[in-house]
């Protein structure tokens, strides 16, 4: 009993440790509590991440099954977003991560500068098509008439203001490179709390604020976003971080932008294939109906909440990797990752067994439409049955990635996506007339052979010898 309760109080402890970014030395000491101090905080940073997507579904829920299915189509053009922007991140966490390794902290703040005027520019040349065609785009992706008058304002000012999105993401890549995760996590508590307070507010009305309807939802999070990269601003220049940024730092350096967009171009490429095979999967299930679109869309996001923390997981593999590699220990960077990839399979298969069991039990939270419970239920748990091989694929990415050496995912993602996912589904959903299990099961199946091929690929070291 004694035991127990000594045992609890030093976990305790290190949480609280975790939390506060009191630890921020990787490289040296055991790698259980150097994967402990930089998880916790990466997993509370992506919860809070999946919590807009959750609060967002709750409320436009009650809107009707043609808002969650404007939301799902919205979200599956911004993925290509989402895309961009955490391709950069990969190559901002991996500089970063080794300049922070060498000891080097003005090299790891310059690489912040060229980060945030690369994403500037790339969200301006996002916006402007999201600003002039939501409703084409809305259209191309197959949503029927209702549902592109009634939901396009909501995509106008989502991809009209994704330099939030943009933003975000880099800095916080930035804080996670330095091993400032805890930075990063309170970050997204501030813009979370934001959100949950304007939604209801812009969505159903509040005093002399009417009622947006779906489109409040997209108001409500672009505000939430907005300030959460004013703070982030403010936490750099005024050097409430490891990394602290200076007016004279803000200038154009040339070679240090080619580098990143170098160490970049693999994550973008790597996530555009693999979120553009989402977005092609929304659109073959649109052609079942906005119901089943529903059901889909509210089981993605809520997989999206516990993606998210094993994300978190996989993101202190990348920081690990990339400072040991940086303070010449590959073999700790090595060691780093089979224990990350271990833990984080034992939380997905908690996870998936919690999802098996009360799939229905969770949708009706989000609907009480029949069909929508039904098929976002069947999705739920089809895709939950490869969880545990999600757990080890995401961690051996995120290390790829953490080590510079982006191409290898890039070359894994277009052939278990492209080559494999998006036929298979095409011919088992519309062909054989599997219908929505098809779908479902291309997803399950591509995320396996993504693991059985990148642990056969980070065993052979390669990685171990890439520069940035």
């Amino acid at each position: 009993m004694t035991q127990n309760k000594l045992t609890i109080t030093r976990l305790f402890s290190f949480f609280k440790i975790a939390i506060t970014g009191k630890e921020q030395e990787f490289t040296s000491g055991s790698i259980r509590r150097a994967v402990f101090m930089l998880s916790v905080p990466m997993v509370l940073e992506m919860m809070m991440e999946s919590i807009f997507f959750l609060v967002d579904a709750y409320y436009v829920s009650s809107l009707g099954a043609n808002a969650i299915a404007t939301v799902g189509l919205t979200e599956s053009v911004l993925t290509l977003v989402y895309a961009v922007a955490i391709g950069l991140s990969m190559g901002v966490t991996a500089i970063v991560a080794r300049r922070v390794g060498e000891k080097d902290i003005k090299g790891a703040s310059q690489t912040a500068v060229q980060a945030i005027l690369l994403g500037v520019v790339l969200s301006i040349l996002i916006s402007i098509p999201g600003i002039l065609y939501p409703k084409e785009i809305l259209a191309l992706m197959g949503g029927e008439p209702d549902l592109v008058e009634e939901g396009y304002g909501f995509t106008q000012i989502l991809l009209g203001g994704n330099v939030t999105i943009m933003l975000l993401f880099l800095i916080n890549a930035v804080f996670r490179g330095a091993g400032d995760a805890s930075v990063a996590m309170r970050v997204l508590i501030f813009s979370n709390v934001l959100n949950i307070i304007l939604d209801p507010i812009f969505i159903f009305g509040f005093g002399p604020v009417p009622a947006f309807g779906v489109q409040g939802a997209a108001i409500a999070t672009t505000i939430g976003r907005g300030s959460a990269v004013i703070f982030q601003l403010l936490i750099l220049f005024y050097g409430w971080s490891k990394i602290k940024v200076t007016f004279k730092d803000l200038v154009f350096k040339a070679q240090l932008m080619f580098t990143l967009i170098k160490v970049s171009l693999g994550g973008i490429g790597q996530f555009i294939i693999g979120t553009s095979s989402w977005v092609f999967l929304m659109r073959i299930m649109a052609e079942f109906g906005s119901e089943v679109l529903a059901g889909y869309t509210i089981a993605i996001r809520v997989l999206m909440f516990t993606l998210m923390p094993s994300w978190g997981m996989s993101n202190a593999a990348a920081t690990l990797v990339g400072q040991n590699l940086g303070a010449a220990k590959p073999e700790r960077a090595e060691q780093s990752v089979w224990k990350t990839g271990k833990y984080n399979a034992y939380f997905m298969l908690f996870v998936s067994v919690f999802y098996l069991v009360f799939a229905e039990v969770i949708l009706k939270i989000f609907s009480d439409d029949l069909q929508v419970i039904e098929y976002g239920a069947l999705s739920l748990r089809v895709i939950a049955a490869g969880y545990v091989f999600y757990a080890y694929g995401m961690v051996i990415t995120q290390s790829f990635n953490g080590a510079g050496d982006t191409k290898t995912p890039t070359v894994i993602n277009f052939f278990c996506f492209w080559v494999f996912q998006l036929p298979f589904a095409y011919l088992a959903a519309l062909v054989m007339n599997w219908g929505v299990v098809g779908v479902l099961w291309a997803i399950t199946f591509a995320e396996v052979l993504i693991a059985v091929i990148g642990i056969i690929w980070f065993r052979k070291g390669k990685w171990k010898e890439v520069k940035v």
